[in-house]
């Protein structure tokens, strides 16, 4: 159950990235932050998707934890946008929130498949 939440939540996220990434290049020309941010966060939902047909546990656990750190590396993209104004604080807070909802559920299923091993 929680690995279908967490596939839905990560593919409608990387909509929202994909969005932000044309709205960065179109508004403001910014090509570098939004190429990172674009990158990170659909590599996030595509590891997820991976790791649903992963060869063994070891590899799911591998697959979820790079997703996790995918995520976490997106956070980091998104506080620096923030920061340089490139974005919002109400475009800030919903991306943000969205991101730290997955990064949770990443942390929680990486946590139980390890326990499980």
């Amino acid at each position: 159950m929680g690995d279908s939440v967490v596939s839905r939540k990560s593919y409608l996220f990387a909509i929202r990235v994909v969005k932000l990434y044309k709205y960065l290049t179109s508004e403001y020309k910014e090509y570098v932050l939004s190429k990172q941010v674009l990158r990170s966060g659909t590599a996030v939902g595509a590891l997820i998707r991976e790791a649903k047909f992963a060869q063994s546990k070891a590899d799911f656990i591998s697959k979820m934890s790079i997703a996790l750190k995918e995520a976490n590396e997106t956070n980091y993209w998104i506080d620096l946008l923030h920061d340089t104004e490139y974005i919002n604080q109400k475009m800030y807070k919903d991306i943000e929130k969205d991101i730290n909802e997955i990064i949770s559920l990443l942390v929680s299923i990486v946590k139980s498949s390890k326990n499980n091993s």
